[in-house]
């Protein structure tokens, strides 16, 4: 998965465990694709300070996933449903609709 999706996804079903402060600054980022120069003057801090918030906001994403699979679970129920819409037997939509079942 490419690493702005991935940072978007992990930010989606994880971000409300982040301060208000980081969530500000990360979503900055991410979603409105203000550069790290743009962050900090409209905060107030360094250039610095900015990065080392994104940075840490993407560990604690990254650490989330790595214990919860959250994202990693949707992916799998989303390819899966996609695989039941395009296959040719009833028999295997029932195997990967019990597959879904199963990582619900």
């Amino acid at each position: 998965m490419e690493g702005f999706v991935k940072q978007s996804l992990l930010y989606d079903f994880y971000g409300d465990l982040l301060t208000e402060h980081q969530k500000e600054i990360y979503e900055a980022y991410i979603q409105d694709d203000l550069s790290l120069g743009e962050i900090a003057a409209e905060q107030g801090i360094s250039r610095q300070g900015v990065y080392d918030i994104v940075r840490r906001c993407h560990v604690l994403l990254e650490g989330y996933e790595e214990k919860l699979g959250l994202v990693r679970r949707f992916l799998d129920i989303r390819e899966k449903i996609g695989r039941i819409r395009t296959c040719d037997s009833l028999e295997t939509a029932r195997t990967l609709a019990e597959e879904i079942l199963d990582l619900l």
